[in-house]
């Protein structure tokens, strides 16, 4: 599996509930706030969600 970094650049206020909860399973709390997590279908799932409320960079 690859790594990824994710960083959230846009508001989630006027988000979903759902797409809210994803950001929070991401771990992700507050804008700006970078993670890097293991690139597993779940995740992969989950960042389809939320994709235009951040910014996914591959790590090699």
């Amino acid at each position: 599996m690859s790594k990824v970094r994710i960083t959230q650049i846009k508001s989630k206020n006027g988000a979903t509930i759902r797409q809210t909860a994803n950001l929070e399973s991401l771990g992700i709390r507050r804008i700006h706030q970078t993670v890097e997590i293991e690139l597993t279908p779940v995740y992969k799932g989950m960042l389809d969600k939320v994709l235009h409320l951040v910014k996914v960079e591959e790590i090699n």
